[in-house]
């Protein structure tokens, strides 16, 4: 990416997400975060990337869903912030970001993992070389 795209693709994201609190945040009835915003080259078209927390899959969808039938106001707003800043406002193109949620699994798992090697009275701490280190130097040696 080109320095430009990449300066329009933070101001997008910065006004989008400013949008989506302040004048649109009933709309989507769900807490949304706007997590990232890439732009083509020739600035026709942003892809942006929300988060929507929901205590389940369906409420997430229902928020997302919520929030793609927003997007021609979400722009119509938008080209009044950024109509000096550019020629042609671009085209909104909403992602559901599940970074979140897999975060979320990924620590579920690795607790499982770590509930279970305490119940068989597994160690986690991985175990020490007492003669040499990672660069080989015996301790004392450097």
């Amino acid at each position: 990416m080109s320095i430009r795209t990449d300066r329009v693709a933070r101001m997008i994201q910065r006004e989008v997400a400013d949008l989506l609190q302040q004048d649109f945040g009933e709309a989507t009835q769900s807490l949304t975060t706007v997590t990232g915003a890439r732009i083509t080259p020739d600035l026709g078209t942003a892809y942006i990337d929300v988060s929507i927390f929901g205590a389940t899959e369906e409420a997430r969808q229902a928020g997302f869903a919520r929030l793609v039938t927003q997007t021609i106001p979400i722009r119509t707003a938008l080209a009044q912030r950024i109509r000096h800043q550019v020629r042609r406002i671009p085209e909104l193109k909403f992602f559901l970001d599940e970074g979140p949620q897999r975060m979320a699994q990924m620590d579920d798992v690795f607790s499982r993992i770590r509930a279970d090697r305490e119940a068989r009275g597994v160690d986690d701490a991985p175990e020490a070389d007492d003669e040499q280190d990672d660069a080989g130097f015996a301790p004392g040696e450097y």
